[in-house]
């Protein structure tokens, strides 16, 4: 038997690459296509474009570690501390940490990752039970590293990990990603929009990117996105009618994208980091904490330690 870890974004990876490392037997399973989870990057129009998280930030001194590799290595890069801030006809300016930001997508960092711990892509499980088993298989530890309402469908109802999710609300994201011929708007590079129906961030992606493509991501409010779940695509007129009505856009976009997030991030965070049932089932992601890129990478990392020094290793 061994570790089996369902889902390979940031969270999934961080915990089978601890696993591993405690010299423990890990499966790590995914029914995408590729690693990333909800650090998605697409390639439209010859180059790569974030589709989930605009960026990241780094507060975890262990995380912070982590960076400097991807840096060193040109896969990550400091990318602002202050974003714009629009709505009601004005500008403004919002100070915080730094932002990060991967020239190749940040994808490329989660593939970085997992570099030698092998991934079952486009595998899809059906079920978790007592035991725990997946799918009828035995495991020691079964992870499941997602968002609550998919592990949820996932598990026996009599399992405590089950009681753990019931009721949690989740909000949708509809990002729709925009290509111009030129760059219409003045420097961003990413901006909050303050109390408006439609977006709820823009990201000036040729400026995250690092190449100056003249490339708009913007994400819509968790109302706009229940609208249009169905039919992704149709909310991409109100969304270019939003950003036309916040940033001077004299031309027609070239070419859009719509990508739906239909389980975005959590309604209200969790103070534990994890759940590590004595079934032997565990719960990980960045709906334990804050919704963060480094809350699901510390959130994978702690539980991965956990479940080794469960299983007596490490």
């Amino acid at each position: 038997m061994a570790v089996v870890v369902v889902g390979a974004g940031i969270c999934g990876v961080a915990c089978a690459v601890e696993v591993a490392a405690a010299g423990v037997a890990v499966r790590m399973v995914e029914r995408g296509r590729t690693v990333g989870g909800r650090m998605a990057t697409r390639r439209i129009e010859g180059r790569p474009v974030d589709l989930g998280a605009a960026y990241f930030t780094v507060r975890d001194a262990e995380f912070a570690r982590v960076v400097e590799t991807w840096r060193a290595a040109g896969l990550a890069r400091p990318w602002t501390s202050e974003l714009a801030v629009l709505g009601d006809g004005e500008r403004g300016r919002s100070e915080g940490p730094v932002r990060w930001a991967a020239p190749g997508g940040l994808r490329s960092l989660v593939e970085d990752l997992a570099a030698g711990t092998g991934v079952e892509l486009e595998h899809e499980v059906r079920g978790v039970g007592p035991g725990p088993v997946v799918d009828g298989e035995p495991a020691d530890v079964v992870v499941l590293a997602m968002p609550d309402p998919q592990a949820l469908r996932l598990l026996d109802p009599s399992s405590p990990a089950a009681a753990e999710l019931a009721g949690r609300e989740w909000n949708p994201v509809i990002t729709v990603a925009a290509g111009w011929a030129d760059r219409q708007w003045p420097e961003l590079p990413a901006a909050f929009v303050n109390e408006h129906p439609v977006l709820s961030l823009v990201a000036d992606d040729g400026a995250r990117r690092g190449d100056g493509a003249p490339v708009l991501v913007a994400h819509t409010t968790a109302a706009l996105a229940r609208d249009h779940l169905d039919d992704p695509d149709s909310a991409i007129p109100p969304v270019l009618d939003a950003l036309r009505e916040l940033l001077p856009l004299r031309t027609p976009a070239l070419w859009t994208h719509a990508h739906r997030w239909r389980y975005s991030a959590p309604a209200r965070d969790r103070d534990a980091p994890f759940h590590l049932g004595d079934d032997g089932i565990a719960l990980a992601g960045d709906g334990w904490g804050a919704a963060r890129v480094e809350t699901a990478w510390r959130s994978g990392t702690l539980l991965g330690r956990a479940v080794a020094a469960a299983l007596g290793a490490g």
